[in-house]
């Protein structure tokens, strides 16, 4: 596979393993404080490998959106960057997203036109090319009141480029799109109830006509045309089963039992037939033609019935006639309508599921994540973490009405906490940071000896058991005051008093100041010893 170079590609590549580990300063809660849910203000490069040894690989969802990088400067951030400071910035956060997402994850990231090739060259080398599963556009807006940059043509379109952590594993949910009604779905069933040889066709709007017990020319002039359509439309749901579209089948495409029912249907045109199928819809033939229910279209879609068609690509059904409403909160050019979060989500989670946003903006995927009862992750480096995602969700623990409330019936509740970027796990000497205490830096050891995230409380020098192996960490006083050094060290009394606590008989790993065994007593108990900070560092 070809792979895109620039100038600083090396360091673009290199920049992930390179950023230092930061600890999150917790600073409030807001709703239920028992919620899992975590706002947090900061670089967002630092703050995402900060979640790596509490997430790795448990993310199911994460939205994407970066700068555009459309040399345009805008009130609450600067779009302007040089094409390989852009992509340079950009490699090392997908690479540190991978890294969070689960197996059956999936990445979306929003993109326009300025960056989207070198965006797709960049993804498909960090994602793996044969991961990419789809290319989405999402038309954001009309033609109407643009001004176009390139003359003789207007852009309403972005694009989202989908992909997976392992397509192998990737299942995602079935979705549906409300339309408006299929005209083609014209003939109306007289007689439903009857058996089928009875059945007579109508039109539907003399079928609409005679249920409202009028001609459909007074109607016309009572409703007007928008309100005729709109009752129509509501007459064609409600007596689904006798809408149909006659439509002709390929004949060489259908079953032997179809095709021999659709050679009587044209010898007999005036006559139904009917091809009974176990587990299947039956199949209804008339004059060479197979009868369609309108039925089998309609989808229920945020609780109301209507003709639903699979989500496409083309994401043209999603413009927020009311977006300078949602949240509560401007955020000019820049603001995603919440029902294009609503269907990212929808499409590749289920409730109680984690959502990452790194790019947080004004605050929508959080603030979507948190009505649609998925737990979330947000990340934003700039002021508006607190001036506009704090109050935002704020907003929807209160029972923000607007954005996507109404169609998933949100009424309020739920919490967040609000978290800084704080201080760098080592020191400029390479030591152990001061504000370093015993549960973050078991953390920080636990997920770079096993390389798996970080489930368990960590309130005993044992910290866990992972392939066979025991690791423990003497820090921090864990033991209390056993001297020396308030137990930091492995003396001969230590390793005694762990024995004791911990009986363990396979290999362990016991991190620590120093210790006063020698090599032989270490062999002996099947202990490799780790200086801190040193074999930590140089890992």
């Amino acid at each position: 596979m070809p792979f895109l170079d620039w100038v600083n590609k090396a360091q673009a590549v290199c920049s992930a393993a390179d950023v230092p580990y930061h600890l999150l300063q917790f600073e409030s809660a807001h709703g239920d404080p028992s919620a899992e849910n975590l706002l947090i203000q900061g670089d967002n490069l630092k703050a995402l490998k900060a979640l790596l040894p509490f997430y790795r690989g448990q993310v199911n969802c994460i939205y994407a959106d970066p700068p555009f990088n459309t040399e345009q400067a805008f009130p609450d951030y600067d779009d302007k960057l040089e094409h390989s400071q852009w992509l340079t910035m950009l490699y090392p956060a997908l690479e540190l997203q991978r890294e969070l997402l689960a197996p059956d994850g999936t990445l979306f990231i929003h993109i326009d036109d300025n960056e989207l090739g070198y965006l797709i060259a960049i993804a498909d080398e960090v994602m793996n090319r044969k991961n990419r599963v789809a290319i989405v556009t999402f038309k954001q807006g009309a033609a109407t009141g643009h001004k176009s940059i390139n003359p003789g043509m207007v852009s309403t379109t972005n694009f989202i480029l989908v992909y997976a952590k392992d397509k192998a594993c990737w299942k995602p949910n079935r979705l549906f799109t409300g339309r408006e009604r299929d005209k083609r779905y014209g003939s109306f069933l007289v007689n439903p109830d009857d058996h089928f040889s009875e059945w007579r066709l109508s039109t539907l709007s003399a079928a609409f006509a005679i249920a409202k017990g009028k001609k459909i020319t007074e109607l016309r002039k009572e409703l007007g045309p928008l309100l005729l359509e709109d009752q129509l439309n509501d007459f064609v749901i409600e007596h689904a089963g006798q809408v149909i579209q006659p439509v002709r089948p390929d004949y060489d495409a259908v079953s032997e039992a179809a095709q021999k029912l659709i050679d009587q249907s044209l010898a007999e045109p005036e006559k139904i037939f009917l091809l009974e199928r176990d587990g299947y819809s039956d199949m209804y033939f008339r004059g060479g033609q197979r009868w369609i229910f309108y039925r089998e279209k309609l989808k229920e879609i945020d609780g109301v019935l209507v003709a639903g068609e699979p989500l496409t690509t083309l994401w043209d059904d999603l413009l927020s006639n009311n977006l300078h409403k949602e949240g509560g909160v401007e955020f000019p050019k820049s603001k995603k309508p919440e029902a294009l979060l609503k269907r990212v989500i929808e499409l590749s989670t289920k409730a109680g599921d984690l959502v990452l946003d790194g790019f947080l903006g004004s605050g929508t995927t959080a603030a979507v994540a948190h009505k649609m009862g998925r737990r979330y992750l947000g990340i934003e480096r700039g002021e508006h973490a607190v001036t506009k995602c704090l109050p935002r969700l704020n907003a929807v623990i209160e029972g923000d009405p607007n954005g996507v409330s109404r169609s998933i019936g949100w009424q309020g509740g739920g919490g967040f906490r609000f978290h800084t970027l704080g201080e760098p796990v080592f020191d400029a000497d390479g030591g152990i940071h001061p504000a370093v205490r015993f549960k973050a830096l078991a953390a920080f050891l636990w997920h770079f000896e096993t390389g798996e995230p970080v489930v368990q409380t960590f309130d005993k020098p044992l910290l866990g058991i992972h392939n066979g192996t025991a690791y423990t960490l003497l820090y921090n006083g864990i033991l209390g005051d056993r001297r020396p050094q308030g137990g930091n060290v492995l003396t001969s009394a230590v390793l005694a008093h762990l024995e004791e606590q911990f009986p363990r008989t396979g290999p362990r790993v016991i991190y620590g100041e120093t210790t006063r065994l020698g090599e032989a007593r270490l062999r002996e108990a099947g202990i490799t010893f780790k200086q801190i900070p040193y074999d930590i560092k140089a890992r």
